[in-house]
């Protein structure tokens, strides 16, 4: 059966008048904690699946590396103009109708890719990257997930997820590297018998599976049930009724538009900032994560089938990297952990790729311990973006931040062929992927902190009487 909306007090408010969000209740939040790890990763397992499943394409495309990895540069555009469209969009939807759309047409992408023909030269390419391209539905649905869980564990009954939230979104956004485990696993299980294709199609079951449990399973959150009402007054042109109504809950309530919002004096810092890190780590992530397997492949000389086994281990290790950056966020700080995460990374990168690294052991301890810290402080940053953005433009803000990452991919991407093309892929990784990760490691350090950042919540004290 389908559940209903919170139920919310929107009638007018007085002066002065403080209200309550309906609570979620522990097992509504565990219920959407599972959800939104699910189709999280689901969502990985397509996106990943290009990257892992890239070097047979090539072969099957009839591309040089350097043709694969351009290839690869121009789906990242395309990616980039989808995720910019997103935000605005699920700041209107609504969180759970996001997660809805982000999925289902990951569904959609996953299949049509499973069709494309490979004969056909440029036309085979150029409708490869128009449908890879709508890949970044899937990609922002992490988007989503940090704005959606960062609401309801504001709200939650559930003592130790209100408490620890980072440690609890770290499950979810673990979800990246078990998707791209997913995508290596069922590869090295069914590429030889079965061809890429039919790995694309595997993708598509559980994204529908999972956008039907969403629609039985998830309701919307109250923060963003208020949200639509105060949008609904403010184009009525009732704004003072709205400005008493958000404050009634503790709310900081803004007319301007969502993406404009993002760019106000209070928020421009932070939107810059983390803009231009997502940027720079995402030379690291296009390089050692999503096109692992060929780096392995062409830097370390690791037949393919190996590297589809070391990336399993590479990526059960990286995921418990998520686990460990989002508790120790709890504990020091979201900012100091992506911080010292991300410098740490391009340390163990630079390890990976230099003549220490020359046996399958040290292979896999220094690129899982690259990927560690890699991907481990996206438990933390996530959590910490949608913290720095209020209800009314959280969406925007995180997705807006997080589209940034496919200019990362185009840049670190065409600046990537160009030395590999020159030299090789493994002095192209070490000066694009290892010290782009390097960088983005101290540009957090202008972050601005969270207590600064205006919050669409009412105060710890609040909160608890709130739930009394």
């Amino acid at each position: 059966m389908k559940l209903k909306s919170p139920t919310l007090d929107l009638t007018a408010a007085t002066v002065n008048e403080k209200r309550r969000f309906p609570a979620f209740t522990v097992k509504q939040t565990r219920t959407a904690t599972i959800l939104a790890l699910l189709a999280w990763t689901v969502a990985v397992f397509d996106y990943g699946l290009f990257g892992t499943l890239l070097p047979a394409m090539q072969e099957s495309f009839g591309w040089t590396a350097p043709e694969a990895y351009a290839i690869n540069t121009w789906i990242a555009v395309g990616t980039a103009i989808v995720c910019f469209g997103v935000g605005p969009v699920i700041d209107r939807l609504g969180r759970r109708k996001g997660m809805m759309v982000t999925v289902g047409g990951t569904a959609i992408v996953s299949g049509l890719t499973a069709i494309i023909p490979t004969g056909m030269a440029f036309l085979s390419s150029g409708l490869l990257v128009i449908v890879r391209s709508f890949g970044g539905l899937g990609f922002s649905e992490q988007a989503v997930n940090a704005t959606y869980m960062n609401e309801v564990y504001q709200v939650t009954e559930d003592e130790k997820k209100r408490k620890r939230p980072g440690l609890s979104y770290s499950f979810i956004q673990g979800g990246w590297p078990l998707g791209f485990l997913l995508a290596s696993a069922l590869a090295l299980a069914f590429l030889p018998t079965f061809g890429w294709r039919a790995l694309y199609l595997m993708a598509t079951i559980p994204a529908a599976l999972i956008v039907w449990a969403i629609a039985r399973k998830l309701k919307e959150t109250p923060q963003f049930e208020l949200h639509s009402e105060l949008t609904r007054l403010d184009k009525a042109g009732r704004t003072e009724e709205a400005h008493l109504l958000a404050g009634s809950y503790g709310v900081e309530h803004s007319s301007t538009a969502p993406l404009k919002l993002i760019w106000e004096p209070k928020l421009r810092r932070n939107t810059i900032v983390f803009s231009l890190a997502w940027i720079f780590n995402f030379f690291g992530i296009m390089i050692f994560s999503i096109l692992g397997s060929s780096v392995l492949k062409n830097a370390k000389g690791v037949e393919l089938s190996d590297a589809f086994w070391m990336l399993i281990i590479i990526n059960a290790l990286a995921y418990f990297g998520y686990v460990f950056h989002g508790w120790l966020g709890d504990k020091i700080g979201r900012k100091r952990t992506i911080i010292s995460g991300w410098i740490l990374a391009s340390v163990a990168f630079t390890i990976m790729l230099s003549p220490l690294a020359n046996s399958p052991v040290t292979i896999v301890a220094s690129f899982g311990a690259g990927l560690f810290f890699l991907v481990g402080p996206y438990a933390a940053i996530q959590y910490f973006m949608a913290e720095c953005y209020p209800v009314s433009c959280r969406a925007t803000g995180t997705a807006f931040i997080g589209a940034m990452s496919q200019p990362g991919i185009v840049l670190g991407g065409a600046l990537f062929t160009a030395v590999a093309a020159g030299s090789n892929t493994g002095t192209a990784a070490l000066w694009v992927g290892a010290l782009g990760t390097l960088i983005s490691g101290v540009l957090m350090f202008a972050a601005k902190p969270m207590a600064e950042a205006p919050l669409a919540v009412a105060p710890e004290n609040e909160l608890k009487a709130q739930r009394v």
